[in-house]
């Protein structure tokens, strides 16, 4: 038999773990009430009423920081997919039935993959769900993945070198490496191109702390060579618009070439592995149907386009 203290527990601690979730996931009290439309204290009352309630203790708390117990980070992993699943019951209700027809989507994406890899599969989603409200995000790197960890986006779509242990990443689709150069570049002379022909040349890249860079300065090292920067600029639209300035050259992936450029290509597989995008996903977070239908749609898109190339001329 419940008791009336039992029932007045269970019928709290749904409030209390979705509390302790949006701290965690915020870092702080103050963001998370804010998220939840409530007070601080209130915030807090409820943490402390779910530590009693389970005897531990959640939080190491150093001033401002709060970290983390190991009893916090099982109860975190427990719980957040349980509130999440309450949080888009609606939603997911609709969908088993196929009318999904309201909610929020959050995706992260840099410029390139906003430009080139999501616009066929956000006509096909906007088409298809009008009701549902999308929302793009122009964050990459660092700032993608605190986004991410934050729980402010579903997901994020884009490249990744190294993924870490709290993050998963689902490849969907690969591009060539590609040397652009103005079209009457000495380069373009060159029968047989090699890496030592390049380094002869000042590179336009992306920012250091994206990937693209590592990526170039690890395979001229792995070839004992140096390269020079001569200009660092983000999104592979302007840096096209200055290497046909003569502004230098440039290493790139191919989904950024429409054929319109005035620009050379010079396929560059042979140093360059070629560049993979996917799925940037947060280990434990529940996906809403809004997510995976965009997701499904992401891989359907790349599937249509693997069959097409895959037909013989």
């Amino acid at each position: 038999m419940v008791t009336e203290k039992q029932l007045y527990y269970k019928n709290n601690r749904l409030k209390q773990m979705r509390a302790f979730c949006h701290v965690v996931r915020t870092g702080s009290i103050t963001q998370a009430a804010e998220r939840l439309f409530l007070s601080q204290p209130s915030i807090t009352l409820q943490i402390q009423a779910l530590e009693r309630e389970l005897n531990v203790t959640l939080f190491e708390r150093r001033g401002p920081n709060l970290k983390l117990t190991p009893d916090g980070q099982t109860l975190y992993e427990l719980s957040c997919p349980l509130v999440d699943g309450i949080d888009c019951l609606h939603e997911s209700f609709a969908a088993q039935y196929g009318t999904l027809e309201s909610g929020e989507l959050n995706i992260g994406a840099g410029e390139s993959t906003i430009l080139y890899i999501l616009p066929e599969a956000v006509r096909r989603f906007v088409t298809q769900y009008p009701g549902i409200q999308l929302k793009i995000f122009n964050e990459t790197g660092r700032d993608g993945l605190k986004m991410l960890r934050a729980d402010e986006i579903d997901f994020a779509v884009g490249s990744m070198l190294d993924v870490p242990d709290d993050i998963s990443y689902q490849p969907v689709v690969t591009f060539d490496p590609v040397l652009i150069t103005p079209i009457d570049h000495p380069l373009t002379k060159i029968s047989n191109l090699t890496l030592r022909d390049v380094s002869q040349y000042g590179l336009i890249l992306p920012p250091r702390h994206l990937s693209t860079w590592r990526i170039v300065k690890y395979v001229f090292q792995q070839h004992n060579l140096n390269f020079t920067v001569t200009l660092e600029a983000g999104g592979w639209e302007v840096i096209k618009k200055y290497v046909e300035l003569g502004m230098g050259i440039s290493i790139v992936t191919d989904i950024c070439l429409t054929g319109s450029e005035h620009l050379a290509r010079i396929p560059l597989n042979q140093y360059f592995p070629k560049r993979g995008y996917g799925l940037v996903l947060r280990k434990g977070r529940f996906m809403t149907p809004q997510a995976q239908r965009f997701i499904s749609i992401l891989n359907e898109v790349y599937a249509d386009k693997n069959a097409l190339n895959k037909i013989p001329a």
